[in-house]
């Protein structure tokens, strides 16, 4: 397989994607892509810039919380080609929910911390911080 302008080392796919090498080769051994990487002569993967289009979403679906095996589904149905697009519709809109539902809970999480930092910029402001959640003897 020749060298083509437009063909991407895994060096390149790695700084492109902020993927390690190491983890490149494992979405490779996993299946996570959506066609077979092909080598050159010296047994170098060649990469295009689909594939980095498509790891870009796959790091998104990852670093939103959807699991391995969830990016594993997805993209055997990508793979698979038209006629199951409800299929992945399911999948993204599970994914999508999941999402949501942790925001929902990161909204209330920060809720309470603005509100000890309020209290507390109120406490440093007044000079009153002094003993604010001081550890307190047992007894």
């Amino acid at each position: 397989m020749g060298k083509h302008a437009d063909d991407l080392s895994i060096g390149d796919v790695a700084k492109a994607t902020g993927l390690s090498v190491h983890a490149l080769r494992f979405f490779e051994r996993e299946g996570l892509f959506l066609r077979p990487i092909p080598r050159s002569s010296g047994r170098q993967r060649i990469y295009e810039q689909a594939d980095v289009e498509w790891l870009l979403l796959c790091n998104r679906l990852r670093e939103s919380g959807m699991p391995i095996a969830m990016v594993k589904e997805f993209a055997q149905l990508v793979r698979s080609g038209p006629g199951n697009e409800a299929e992945r519709l399911a999948l993204l809109r599970e994914h999508e929910q999941a999402v949501r539902a942790k925001i929902s809970d990161l909204n209330a999480d920060l809720k309470v911390i603005h509100s000890k930092v309020v209290a507390y910029e109120k406490h440093v402001r007044d000079g009153t911080a002094a003993g604010v959640w001081s550890p307190a003897p047992s007894r």
